[in-house]
C-alpha cells in the first residue's frame, strides 16, 4: 500500500514566517499568495484558503488576481527556506524507515509494505509518520500514489483516510473532481481543456475510449485516463547524496563584481572540504538571501563533472545575473558527485588503431556522460532506440525506446 503524506500550503507557510504567523494573519481573513518571480509572466504562487475562496489559484497571472482580490498581499518567496525545513521533514520519515519519493515540497510518498512489521500495521505506519512530523499533517493510503494523494486530499490532520485496493478505491477515483490531475505535472495541463468539454470527475474522463484521449491529447491524455481508471507506475524513491554548503553573509548587500570575489571564495571553500574526497562536481545550487525579503534558489548541472575552481568560477558566474535584488547572504551546495576524475574525451568506439584498454577507457567516459545527462533531465533523458519489428507496417512498432545502459 502507497502512504501520501500531504502538508498544505507549505512553501507559503514557510515564506510567511512559519505557522504560527500563517494561522495568525489566516485567523484575521487576510488572503496571502507568494509573490511572482522574476521574468516577463508575472503569475502567483501558493495561496492560501482565504484566497482561493476569492477566486485566486496558483499560476494566475497578477494582475488578475489583484483583480479578483484587490487586498491579496504578496509575501516574498523563499524557496531556500522552504527547501530546507522540507529536507528536515523528509529526514524526519525516513528515520521511520521509509524510502520516499518527494514530487515537490510538502508533498511525499512512501511504500508500507516493508514497515508494518516494525510498527504494527498499515495504522501503525501511519501513526509513526505522524509522530515524526510532530506538525497537522494529512495522510492518505491507497493501492496506488494517485489513489493516496485523493484520499489524503479529503483526510483530516488527526483523521488518515484509508482506501483499500478494489471496488473501494474505484468508486472512490470516480467520484473525484477532474482538478485531482492538476497535483500531477504530466497531466495539470489537461484540466482546463477538460473542463471546457464537460469532463467533471475522473470516472467521466475513465469511460472516454483510449484512442479518443490519446488522439485529443497525447501522452499526457493517456496517462490521466490510466490515473483516472486506478492505474498508476511505481514508485521512485529517491537516492540519498551526500550534501556539502558553504555560506558567506555579506556586511553590505552584494551585487556585481563584489558578488564574483564572494563566489569565488566559496568554490575554494567548497573544493577545499575533506568530505569532498578528492571527487568531481556534477550538481550544484547557487542561493541567496535578498536584501529586499525572501530568498533566491538555481540549481546548476555542469555539463562535466568539475574539480577546476576556474571552470566552476566560469559556469556558475553567469547565474549571478539571474538575481533579482542584492544579496545579503550568498550559499553554494554540491547536490551531485562524480568520478574523482572527470576529462572530457573522445567517445568514439570503433576507432580502428585502439591501444589495449582505450576502448573499455572511452565507454566509461560515455556511461559518465549518460549519468551527467540524467542528473540533469531526470532517469529518462538518455534512451537508445530498439529494433523490435522491422517488418512492421507500424512506425511505433518498427522500434521502441529502452534505457541506454552505456
Amino acid at each position: 500500500m502507497v502512504i501520501c503524506v500531504y502538508l498544505p500550503h507549505f512553501e507559503l507557510t514557510v515564506a510567511a514566517g512559519g505557522r504560527a504567523e500563517t494561522a495568525q494573519q489566516a485567523l484575521s481573513g487576510a488572503a496571502l499568495a507568494i509573490a511572482p518571480g522574476p521574468g516577463a509572466q508575472a503569475r502567483v504562487g501558493q495561496v492560501s484558503g482565504v484566497a482561493e475562496a476569492l477566486g485566486v489559484i496558483p499560476g494566475m497571472a497578477l494582475g488578475e488576481a489583484l483583480a479578483r482580490c484587490p487586498e491579496l498581499r504578496l509575501v516574498p518567496a523563499d524557496p531556500l527556506g522552504a527547501a530546507r525545513a522540507w529536507e528536515g521533514a523528509a529526514r524526519a520519515l525516513e528515520g521511520i524507515g521509509a524510502a520516499l519519493e518527494l514530487p515537490r515540497a510538502g508533498l511525499a510518498y512512501f511504500e508500507s509494505d516493508g514497515l508494518r512489521g516494525l510498527h504494527g500495521g498499515d495504522e501503525g505506519v501511519i501513526d509513526a509518520a505522524r509522530r515524526a512530523l510532530r506538525r497537522p499533517v494529512r495522510v492518505g493510503a491507497g493501492p496506488t500514489r494517485f489513489c493516496a494523494l485523493a484520499a489524503a486530499l479529503e483526510s483530516r490532520p488527526r483523521r488518515p483516510l484509508v482506501l483499500r485496493a478494489g471496488p473501494e478505491a474505484s468508486r472512490y477515483l470516480a467520484s473525484r473532481a477532474i482538478d485531482l490531475l492538476g497535483y500531477r505535472a504530466e497531466t495539470a495541463a489537461l484540466v482546463e481543456p477538460l473542463r471546457r468539454l464537460g469532463v467533471l470527475t475522473l470516472g467521466e474522463l475513465a469511460a472516454l475510449g483510449r484512442d479518443a484521449v490519446a488522439d485529443r491529447f497525447g501522452e499526457p491524455g493517456s496517462i490521466a485516463r490510466r490515473l483516472a481508471r486506478g492505474e498508476d507506475t511505481p514508485l521512485r524513491a529517491r537516492l540519498l547524496d551526500e550534501r556539502l554548503e558553504e555560506s558567506l553573509e555579506l556586511w553590505e548587500a552584494g551585487s556585481g563584481l563584489a558578488l564574483e570575489r564572494v563566489l569565488g571564495v566559496l568554490v575554494d571553500r567548497l573544493l577545499a572540504r575533506p568530505e569532498r574526497r578528492g571527487r568531481t562536481l556534477r550538481a550544484l545550487r547557487l542561493s541567496a538571501r535578498l536584501v529586499e525579503g525572501g530568498t533566491w534558489s538555481e540549481r546548476v548541472v555542469l555539463r562535466e563533472a568539475l574539480s577546476d575552481p576556474l571552470r566552476m568560477r566560469l559556469a556558475l558566474s553567469t547565474r549571478l545575473g539571474l538575481l533579482p535584488a542584492p544579496a545579503t547572504v550568498l550559499r553554494l551546495a554540491a547536490e551531485r558527485f562524480g568520478p574523482p576524475q572527470g576529462e572530457q574525451g573522445a567517445l568514439r568506439l570503433d576507432s580502428p588503431d585502439d591501444a589495449p584498454g582505450a576502448r573499455a577507457a572511452r565507454r566509461a567516459r560515455l556511461r559518465e556522460a549518460v549519468g551527467q545527462v540524467r542528473a540533469a533531465a531526470g532517469p529518462d533523458a538518455a534512451l537508445r532506440a530498439l529494433c523490435v519489428d522491422p517488418d512492421s507496417r507500424v512506425p511505433e512498432r518498427r522500434v521502441v525506446l529502452t534505457p541506454f545502459a552505456g
